[in-house]
């Protein structure tokens, strides 16, 4: 470099005191010394900071899988931020945080210059500071960094607890933030960017005076107005304002980073920089949310298995069970928590006033891991040893001073070694804060929190942030369950159930294929039937629930005859399936999950299946993202996937309108359709999956049918509440899930509401029947959306088809007829040769020649009625009627008792085998297919949902100690049924699973959430 061009350079890079500008003043010199002392302190500060935080995380177990794909996670990195793609669920939202986290950024070059204005007034950064792009992107961000903080406090404001709904707020998703910190670091941002304005405006006063030939519109498009307010000052009075101006600015930016280095919880503040760190670490390097497969139980830092579990040392623990079992992942999340509520706002067990609050939960983990730090370092340090950790750590709290003093007696030191992760905080539901307890001192968080999640998934689907709670939460129900046997009593009896049944009804394999008795075509068995899978198109795994499950079979007869009519060509696994362990490992039991799975995986091996066809939205989920854990990895669809397939190929052609296939569904006929349906998204098939066109594009190819999208959908969706294993408990706290989300689907006015997951069906049916009692949506009916489509094609397949004649009617198609009860095996029809639905017009038949398949007549015989009828119109059999003998009311489906006296039967025992005593039933005997008596509960704590008036009439007459209806049937002497019965199978509402029970009448958040036009304001 020439030594003539060395001064000047030096002088552009470097500030130099200017005569021009009074010379050295007493104001310069105090800002100087300030801006020299306050920044170094909080620069010190914030690096210490900053290595606690890295020592905190290194006492998390380790967390393999976090830096693989470099280039993605940095791609996912820098969409998420720069796209905001997290954050735009929230439209306005989005846009004013995004000016204000790249004012953060950007702006930070004028945090530099500020330091050398204190020194030279007019100084600009070399190289960029005359530039004028650069200088139009400093005073746009300026701008938009103002005007967003101010729409961020106006929005804070406007969903303030304070002005929210309900006890103390709880509606705002701002309830339980920490507003000082909020406020703070809000009025932060306003002052600084007010600053950079003032400070940008008073260098256009200085060009004017040292540049008259300058364009201040050029290099002060926004700010150069602002040069007026000092028209009348001289240059030393324009420079004494740039010192003061710079001085607040460097001071109000670095008081915020020593409050924040003080402050380690202080996450709506670190999250600018934890953010980054997070997203990049995120589980799924792809960008996908850390949903679809639960995350695997690692011990030592390696996935568990059945073999890893024997190799256990001393010392390693399954699940988490304190703060610091929490991987070092975990620890980082839990720091990250912005408090913004978007995951408190959506999560169903907040919004039907239960304890869980996904924001509250992160934010007490954070907290209690910050305060417990000390012990833990402390504990390392001893080897350790918690007697001597505790005595460091009581010894180290005698000496700190408190408010500036020294304490004068001894300082009481919590118990960190006694100190329960979940336990019993007193949890009072009139003070939803005691559930959480960061510092105790018997646990810090309660246990009514940890189960009632139901992992829907919302949590994570909006968190900015990409915390995953969902995981956090399953991670401490393994602890709860493998370590403490902590559980709610209703998974005792389904984990028995899953362990000795294969599956949670805790019914006989032998009756996985009901559900295809008396179909027009033949079901093959995978094994039996056909020896591979690769000699069929698809193995349609049938499921529990669409296996044992009333309304559930519906759904699975109404696949199968899709399937048959589109020509493709499947086969199920019979009494070779079992659960797939979605619920054991969303209860925390892996244990049970690994076993249940890695028994499917075994037979889906031996038998080449490759290809896979689902309609629980559980199951879909678990074989498609769990299963591969263990080895196995198939091609998996869902049922309106396939079906959505089928449609476009023209290989199924919806061709009926609503107005020609009128009516309900039934056991026999399950298709079910009307002019306007809405569509409630399961979550696991849409939150966890991503599958949320299929099911609307069939809707939408049905003719004449409308859908009416309820408020909270998609993405959005508000769970039904039985995923998280929700679906074998009670819910004992708040109101009913399932009640809310009902409750919005019958908002809408729809005549049906379409489905795509059995679980779902369950709740929200159990949800209809108690709205029904109340009068509300008697003629709305819960269907699959393969019911819908059913029924819009079987119009083309009977006028394509010649009837067949009647009087081949009632014989059975197969010897599977023989498996029915006494009162329907002889009505066994060939349903492939009749026609699938007839005419409304056609009249009724006579009671002794009607098929007991066809839907009842109008005036029913009371001798005649077969029970597989519709319900009757006519009024119930007169309260005079004899009772029934507790002989008469053995279920056909029984197997023969062993001795004449039931009293003493458990319905979840194995059927006897000694025939019953014959008797003839009273004229007012209930039939044999109404739902089991009350009195026993087919799990235990489980509701059946608040019975309709016709249910409880009903119950009052069959004698309490029946014999289960789910046992197998009676042989061919059983005495019939009484004909005045109705058939609960044929009803929508029938339920033989948990359901909800009744409705509070107060619904929690869902007013709130659907008076307002965004919810997430």
């Amino acid at each position: 470099m020439p030594a003539a061009l060395a001064p000047a350079l030096a002088s552009d890079v470097l500030p130099t005191f200017d005569e021009r500008f009074g010379g050295v003043t007493a104001l310069q010199v105090v800002g100087i010394v300030l801006c020299v002392v306050v920044p170094t302190v909080g620069w010190a500060m914030l690096f210490r900071q900053v290595g606690r935080f890295i020592a905190l995380y290194r006492m998390g177990r380790p967390d393999p899988g976090r830096t693989d794909a470099p280039g993605s996670r940095t791609w996912t990195l820098a969409r998420e931020f720069l796209g905001h793609t997290r954050m735009s669920r929230l439209k306005v939202v989005a846009a004013a945080h995004w000016f204000t986290a790249l004012a953060f950024i950007i702006l930070f070059t004028t945090l530099v210059n500020a330091f050398f204005q204190l020194v030279q007034p007019d100084y600009r950064l070399p190289l960029v500071g005359h530039l004028p792009p650069f200088e139009w992107v400093v005073e746009l961000f300026a701008w938009a960094g103002l005007v967003g903080i101010v729409v961020l406090m106006a929005i804070r404001q406007k969903n303030h607890p304070k002005r929210a709904a309900g006890r103390d707020g709880r509606w705002s998703r701002f309830f339980g933030s920490t507003f000082w910190q909020a406020y703070y670091v809000e009025l932060t941002i306003l002052v600084v960017t007010i600053c950079i304005l003032l400070l940008r405006g008073l260098e256009a006063a200085m060009v004017q005076r040292l540049e008259p030939g300058a364009s201040v519109a050029l290099h002060f498009p926004l700010t150069g107005w602002m040069a007026g307010w000092w028209s009348g000052a001289s240059l030393p009075q324009v420079a004494a304002w740039v010192y003061a101006v710079a001085t607040v600015k460097i001071l109000v930016s670095f008081a915020w980073m020593i409050t924040i280095a003080l402050q380690p919880t202080m996450g709506v503040a670190w999250h600018r920089f934890l953010a980054f760190p997070n997203i990049w670490f995120k589980r799924e390097a792809s960008g996908r949310t850390a949903l679809g497969a639960a995350k695997p139980m690692t011990v030592g830092g390696k996935p568990f298995d059945l073999e890893a579990m024997e190799e256990m040392e001393e010392g390693d623990v399954l699940g988490v069970g304190a703060v610091e079992d929490f991987t070092w992942k975990g620890l980082l999340d839990f720091s990250t928590c912005t408090e913004c509520g978007r995951c408190q706002s959506q999560c169903p067990a907040w919004n039907t006033e239960k304890p869980l609050s996904p924001k509250l939960l992160m934010m007490t983990l954070r907290d209690h891991a910050n305060a417990k730090a000390p012990y833990l370092r402390a504990l390392a340090d001893a080897d350790g040893d918690r007697e001597r950790a505790m005595a460091t750590v009581s010894a180290a709290a005698q000496t700190v001073p408190t408010d500036g003093v020294e304490p004068t007696a001894p300082v009481d030191v919590l118990d960190w070694s006694a100190m329960a992760l979940v336990g019993d905080t007193g949890y009072d539901p009139e003070a939803p804060l005691s559930a959480y307890t960061p510092h105790g001192p018997d646990a810090v968080i309660d246990q009514d929190v940890l189960w009632s999640c139901t992992t829907c998934g919302a949590c994570v689907e909006q968190c900015p942030v990409d915390i995953e709670h969902v995981d956090h939460i399953i991670d401490m129900r393994r602890y709860s369950t493998l370590i403490e046997s902590a559980f709610p009593n209703e998974l005792g009896g389904l984990f028995k159930n899953l362990e000795g049944k294969g599956n949670p009804w805790g019914m006989g394999a032998r009756a996985r294929l009901d559900w295809a008795k008396d179909l027009p075509f033949e079901v093959k068995v995978l094994g039996r039937d056909v020896e591979q899978a690769s000699e069929v198109d698809w193995l349609f795994w049938v499921g529990c629930a669409g296996a044992y499950e009333d309304r559930a079979k519906k759904t699975t007869r109404a696949v199968a005859e899709l399937l048959d009519a589109a020509g493709v060509s499947f086969a199920v696994l019979g009494d070779g399936e079992t659960c797939t362990g979605d619920s054991a490992r969303r209860a925390g039991n892996e244990l049970l999950f690994q076993t249940l799975a890695a028994q499917n995986v075994e037979t889906f091996g031996e038998l080449g299946v490759t290809k896979v066809v689902v309609t629980c939205a559980h199951c879909f989920n678990t074989i498609k993202n769990e299963y591969p854990q263990l080895g196995g990895s198939y091609e998996v669809v869902h049922h309106t996937q396939l079906l959505n397939r089928l449609v476009r190929e023209k290989r199924l052609t919806p061709v009926a309108r609503p107005d020609d296939v009128p009516g309900m569904s039934s056991a026999r006929n399950v298709a079910s359709t009307a002019a306007t349906v809405t569509y409630h998204d399961p979550c696991y098939l849409g939150r966890h999956n991503g599958v949320y066109s299929p099911p609307r594009e069939l809707i939408g190819a049905l003719p004449g049918v409308e859908l009416r999208e309820m408020p909270r959908s998609g993405e959005k969706s508000f769970c039904c509440g039985a995923g998280g294993a929700r679906m074998w408990m009670e819910e004992k706290l708040g109101t009913r899930i399932n009640t809310n989300r009902t409750e919005e689907a019958l908002a809408t006015g729809a005549e049906r509401i379409a489905i795509g997951c059995p679980f779902c069906r369950v709740m929200i049916s159990d949800g209809l029947t108690a709205k029904q009692a109340e009068g509300a949506g008697e003629q709305v009916e819960v269907v699959d959306v393969a019911q819908m489509l059913l029924a819009a094609v079987r119009r083309g397949e009977e006028e394509s088809s010649p009837e067949t004649p009647a009087e081949d009617a009632d014989e059975p198609t197969t010897a599977e007829g023989a498996d029915l009860p006494p009162a329907a095996a002889g009505a066994a029809t060939a349903a492939a040769a009749a026609p699938t639905a007839a005419p409304a017009e056609e009249p009724v038949k006579a009671a002794e020649d009607a098929d007991p398949w066809d839907e009842p007549a109008t005036s029913p015989s009371s001798d005649d009625a077969d029970p597989w009828d519709e319900p009757s119109t006519s009024p119930p059999a007169a309260a005079t009627s004899s009772p029934p003998q507790v002989s008469d009311d053995t279920d056909p489906w029984d197997e023969p008792a062993a001795s004449p006296s039931t009293d003493d039967a458990d319905p979840w025992d194995e059927p006897s085998t000694s025939p019953p005593a014959a008797a003839e039933p009273a004229a007012s005997e209930p039939d044999p297919w109404d739902d089991p008596p009350a009195a026993e509960d087919p799990l235990a704590g489980t509701s059946q949902g608040e019975p309709t008036p016709e249910r409880l009439a009903t119950a009052a007459e069959v004698a309490t100690d029946d014999v289960d209806p789910w046992d197998e049937p009676a042989p061919a002497g059983e005495p019939a049924p009484a004909a005045d019965d109705t058939d609960p199978a044929e009803a929508p509402e029938a339920s033989t699973t948990p359901s909800p029970q009744a409705p509070d009448a107060d619904q929690g958040g869902d007013p709130a959430l659907l008076d307002e036009l965004d919810p997430w304001d």
